[in-house]
């Protein structure tokens, strides 16, 4: 992916400038060469940030899956250089590389896991178990552990980074990390969290969440 894509599907944006909104017929997708985005959903009225991406990331692949409206709204956090794909010139340009094919697939497969997963967590109302579930998310999806894990798992994640995951006020975030470190649940290091026991999270977020889909609260 050098100069040659670059010329024929290179795109830039601006910091700020958003490369397409939520609802919005979608026909392109795009692979970042240069700086980072923000990922964002409506959800019960206000903006929660879904991901963030950088070098190397895919986003808007689902307009070439399924054919749908956009799911989320994209905004550049950086100046940003992406490649710009449509159905037909992916199509063209698979047919030159086969082996993009396996690294794509893999790549839709896994995002489509992770959006699903962060709207679950989005769909709790507790903050705590937002946060519990964050660390549950992140623990499959970027340690490839279950819920049967018994030792501690450190995430280089930061007080930020869990706030945005959990779609959650940097302040709250806070004060419930703080609350979990006074537990003993979670310790925290220079650019790190360390879970202490995943499984205890599980289970309080399998708990809670069979007792509000009883109440029909989910």
């Amino acid at each position: 992916m050098g100069i040659d894509l670059f010329s024929k599907f290179g795109k830039t944006y601006a910091k700020g400038d958003i490369i397409f909104a939520e609802y919005e017929p979608g026909e392109t997708f795009y692979l970042i060469q240069e700086g980072k985005v923000k990922v964002t959903k409506l959800i019960d009225g206000k903006e929660k940030i879904l991901d963030v991406f950088g070098p190397g990331d895919i986003f808007g692949e689902m307009a070439i899956i399924e054919r749908k409206p956009r799911s989320a709204t994209v905004e550049a956090l950086t100046d940003i250089k992406v490649l710009e794909f449509n159905k037909d010139n992916f199509t063209l340009l698979l047919t030159a590389n086969p082996a993009w094919i396996e690294k794509l697939i893999r790549s839709f497969a896994k995002r489509i896991y992770e959006a699903k997963r962060r709207v679950k967590i989005l769909l709790l109302k507790d903050p705590e178990l937002r946060i519990m579930d964050t660390f549950c998310m992140l623990a499959e999806c970027r340690n490839n552990v279950s819920k049967n894990y018994l030792d501690p798992i450190t995430f280089k994640e930061t007080i930020d980074s869990i706030a945005n995951w959990a779609g959650l006020d940097l302040d709250q975030t806070r004060r419930i990390l703080k609350d979990f470190e006074r537990m003993n649940r979670i310790s925290f290091g220079t650019g790190e969290i360390t879970v202490k026991n995943i499984n205890e999270f599980y289970r309080v977020v399998e708990s809670k969440i069979k007792v509000m889909q009883k109440m029909g609260e989910l």
